[in-house]
């Protein structure tokens, strides 16, 4: 049996920032600030990593209802799963 849908158990990205995301080359922390990994930050190879590489603590754009907030716990998870991949 699949999981329901819900809004706390996603994060609207694009396909570039999703495959980012799920290289653990960026993280959202749990108080919703991007994070971008060591590895990238040293690199210099063009326009899309610099766009990446700007991300490094910006927080994320949440939507008004705060019931509709990704859930922390989960993001915290997953934050620890992007610090201890590098």
């Amino acid at each position: 049996m699949m999981g329901h849908a819900m809004v706390t158990n996603g994060i609207p990205l694009s396909k570039i920032h999703h495959a980012a995301f799920d290289a653990h080359l960026i993280g959202i922390d749990p108080d919703y600030r991007l994070h971008v990994s060591p590895q990238l930050l040293g690199q210099n190879d063009g326009p899309m990593l610099e766009g990446l590489k700007k991300l490094q603590g910006v927080s994320v754009h949440l939507p008004k209802r705060t019931k509709d907030y990704p859930d922390r716990e989960r993001l915290s998870m997953r934050f620890e799963r992007f610090r201890t991949a590098f």
